[in-house]
């Protein structure tokens, strides 16, 4: 695979979200305001990008016995910087974002990656790969976002794009495009959508049916 189908590949044809169906708790969560959403967005990748390149340079030396427990010390390690950042210079930010910002050490995107790609390639390619699934993962998160912030509020990034009924304007708040069910729904839209453009992201099915003999007729 070369550079730029390592980058590109997982924005729509293998988006760890819509296709592998990962980081969809954070998904579901903040995605109910664009600011938050974009720097969930820069943090996963972030995360993504320091140990994809950390695990990919010491891939050789890792015993297959210590191998999990180093990857996630170093994820951990990345997690803490991030957060630690984010306390200093946006603590607004790190306040609402706390629990999520932790939660990337267990998020399947960064793990998986370090697993799939960053043990088998070299520290090129797997910083091609993190960037690539980041923004994959941000695709997503902003794409959910600015439908239920937009249609929850009427607002992007804070900023009123559409003026309130009772300020006299036309548009109506709509409190369920604030709650999480409403993300779960907009994120299946967007998965029944790209399997539609593309069918062979479809799973086979488990099984198939055994047909039965027809009978002789008497």
């Amino acid at each position: 695979m070369s550079s730029m189908q390592t980058l590109t590949t997982p924005l729509v044809k293998e988006n760890p979200v819509t296709l592998h169906v990962l980081g969809i708790c954070s998904a579901l969560a903040i995605t109910n305001s664009l600011t938050s959403s974009l720097i969930m967005s820069v943090a996963l990748t972030t995360v993504l990008i320091i140990s994809n390149a950390a695990i990919s340079a010491v891939r050789q030396y890792l015993p297959s016995s210590v191998r999990l427990l180093v990857q996630i010390t170093i994820i951990a390690s990345a997690v803490t910087v991030i957060d630690q950042f984010l306390s200093a210079f946006m603590p607004e930010a790190a306040r609402t974002l706390s629990v999520y910002i932790s939660l990337i050490v267990t998020n399947c995107i960064v793990l998986g990656r370090a697993e799939a790609c960053a043990m088998k390639h070299g520290i090129g390619t797997s910083i091609l790969d993190a960037l690539g699934n980041g923004m994959g993962y941000s695709l997503i998160l902003i794409v959910v976002a600015t439908i239920r912030e937009l249609l929850g509020n009427g607002t992007l990034m804070g900023y009123r794009l559409f003026e309130l009924v009772h300020e006299g304007g036309w548009f109506q708040e709509n409190a369920l495009f604030l709650l999480a069910p409403s993300a779960f729904f907009i994120i299946g839209f967007l998965v029944w959508g790209i399997r539609s453009w593309k069918p062979e992201q479809n799973e086979k099915p488990d099984f198939e049916p055994i047909p039965l003999p027809h009978r002789e007729e008497r």
